[in-house]
């Protein structure tokens, strides 16, 4: 196994293209390749999962978070500088792929080397004294595949709370206190304080078994030219991570000192392809000037907002700002 280092990049747009372009390019019949990469604050959303659906825009974008689309299936992640990743780029023997157990293996041993007792607990998690430390997930194409789970060294708890969008379902039956009390950072439960770089170079030595057994892929000038045009052309592209989330449906409603405002949009491939704006309240001009302008935008805040700049919201409803509006609708 190599290990390739990723330069101390922490922009996730260029982590996630580094694991692609492994996976996409080296000889994994003859050897597997480990990374590590530390990310700036930073949503990775699972392949399949609604981006507008699982992130809190407001705090996302008041505290300039990514959001980046990953490869891999599974839920929503939050990861900032006190989060270590690793990534195993392998072949997919027909052995491997959802076998977690076999990747988590050696993670749970370098853990447990440092006095941390780790488990596997489920499908794919890491606890530690019932509280999860990890997550993990799996990509597999063409007989190569990648598995790649999340290290909560010294993560930002309350920053996770705050930029997921727990479901409803999750708050009503467990509360928001609960999830914070079932997720745990590494560093709790360490003997001797170390810094995350300290931490990630413990792991490193450990998957090795030694500092000198550590085998170093060196990318060239070529390789990173070619991931970053990666980079660019899928992780830095709104229409990847925003517009691949499936066809759905948005129903906002809120009662206003001036009337209710209900606002239904159908988003389709990202895009607004219906929208409806219906309420009790007192408004001068058509509304349907205002959903004609909608239709056809990115439902993302920034085209919103541009979208509906010429129009006068408060005489158009009632007397609701525009920020108000922006907010009912995204």
């Amino acid at each position: 196994m190599y290990f390739v280092d990723n330069k101390g990049i922490t922009d996730p747009r260029i982590n996630l293209a580094i694991e692609e372009y492994l996976l996409n390019t080296m000889d994994v019949e003859k050897d597997s390749f480990l990374l590590f990469y530390i990310n700036e604050p930073s949503i990775i959303i699972g392949k399949n999962q609604n981006t507008a659906e699982e992130i809190n825009t407001d705090y996302v974008d008041s505290n300039g978070i990514h959001v980046v689309r990953r490869l891999s299936g599974g839920g929503a992640v939050y990861h900032d500088l006190g989060n270590l990743n690793y990534s195993f780029i392998t072949t997919d023997d027909g052995n491997s792929f959802r076998n977690f157990r076999k990747f988590t293996e050696p993670v749970v041993k370098a853990l447990q080397n440092l006095g941390v007792n780790a488990e596997l607990s489920g499908r794919n998690d890491l606890m530690v004294e019932g509280r999860k430390i990890s997550g993990n997930a799996q990509f597999s194409t063409r007989g190569r595949m990648f598995s790649h789970g999340t290290l909560m060294f010294d993560t930002e708890v309350e920053a996770v709370v705050s930029a997921l969008n727990v479901s409803k379902e999750k708050i009503e039956s467990k509360g928001i206190k609960s999830i914070r009390s079932r997720v745990a950072n590494i560093s709790e439960f360490l003997k001797e304080p170390m810094t995350v770089t300290e931490f990630r170079s413990a792991i490193l030595h450990s998957l090795f078994e030694g500092e000198e057994n550590v085998k170093y892929w060196e990318l060239t000038d070529e390789d990173w030219a070619n991931i970053r045009e990666l980079s660019k052309k899928r992780y830095g592209n709104w229409d990847w991570n925003y517009g691949k989330s499936p066809k759905f449906n948005v129903k906002h409603s809120h009662r206003f000192p001036v009337g209710g405002i209900d606002v239904r949009l159908q988003v389709e491939g990202g895009l607004v392809k219906e929208v409806n704006i219906y309420g009790d309240f007192f408004g001068v001009g058509d509304v349907a000037e205002i959903e004609k302008a909608i239709t056809g935008i990115k439902y993302e805040r920034a085209s919103l907002d541009e979208a509906i700049t010429g129009f006068d919201i408060p005489t158009y409803l009632g007397g609701i700002t525009k920020e108000e509006f922006l907010k009912l609708i995204y």
